[in-house]
């Protein structure tokens, strides 16, 4: 499975929504993920990927992490991968 297609996974289980339905340009917001739901998006694309996420959820604008659409989630993913070794 592809790194967008693990993303895309874990986005739509914590949506409740069908992996079909999320769309490259969709926001967090789009899919009805909030704050807290992010945070466990977070937590499952560290686990999946075996990397660490930049992202301070107390503070998200302040992260090195891109969250504005799931276009950007999957590239950020993809770049902490390679920079990781992973």
């Amino acid at each position: 499975m592809s790194t967008k297609d693990q993303v895309i996974t874990i986005i739509a289980e914590q949506a409740m929504i069908k992996p079909s339905d999320v769309q490259m340009s969709h926001s967090l917001d789009d899919v009805g993920i909030d704050s807290l739901g992010l945070v466990e998006c977070i937590f499952a694309i560290e686990e999946t990927f075996d990397i660490s996420v930049p992202f301070n959820a107390n503070d998200p604008s302040d992260s090195d992490f891109d969250i504005s659409s799931i276009a950007s989630i999957i590239a950020a993913v993809e770049k902490l991968k390679a920079e990781q070794g992973k």
